[in-house]
């Protein structure tokens, strides 16, 4: 098999000179392994398969437009797009962990499941890291609030009387607490699911 042979950094300079075939190797070479990834997070074949293509469609045109520069670095970067892709499908289909009304942060209810399996399990462990930095972020009221309701499980009566500021104030904090985590997460594209 030659082309086995021949490394993804020549067949991207290839396809980008004008050999259409060299896509093709490329997209027979790492399929599997794409594909595999973006089912793992979706599992639907249909979505899967939909995703597979849009992150080829956006290869293509990234390709064809001259801006790639990923140096020899081809899977992680189509790994990266088809994983992007997946967060946009979280997103438009409302499946991303978000605020609901009652003003919990549903990530902690996504955490909460006990039959994670063991790829589920690092991925929750880098979750709760990512939740965790994001708190850090946060401006030091907000955050005490946040982690006496999160993670003490104290009621605004019992933060209220810890903290020496009325019921109305805590509850002020943990929402302005829980916009400011949307916004952290937002500004540096956190990925918070599983």
């Amino acid at each position: 098999m030659k082309n086995q042979l021949i490394t993804d950094a020549t067949l991207v300079s290839n396809y980008i000179k004008g050999d259409e075939s060299a896509l093709g190797i490329l997209i027979t070479r790492h399929k599997q392994r794409i594909y595999s990834f973006v089912y793992s997070k979706v599992y639907d074949k249909d979505i899967a398969e939909d995703i597979f293509q849009d992150t080829f469609i956006k290869v293509i045109k990234t390709l064809k437009k001259g801006s790639y520069n990923e140096e020899g670095k081809f899977l992680p970067w189509v790994m990266r797009i088809a994983h992007n892709l997946v967060i946009d499908h979280f997103r438009k289909s409302n499946r991303m962990p978000k605020f609901s009304n009652s003003g919990e942060f549903s990530i902690f209810s996504v955490l909460s499941d006990s039959t994670l399996d063991a790829e589920k399990s690092l991925i929750k462990e880098q979750v709760e890291r990512d939740v965790r930095r994001v708190i850090q972020e946060l401006p030091e009221d907000q955050k005490e609030v946040l982690v006496m309701r999160m993670y003490n499980d104290m009621s605004f009566k019992e933060i209220s009387e810890k903290t020496g500021v009325s019921i109305n104030t805590a509850l002020g904090r943990m929402r302005y607490a829980l916009i400011n985590m949307r916004k952290i997460i937002d500004k540096h594209n956190i990925i918070l699911t599983n």
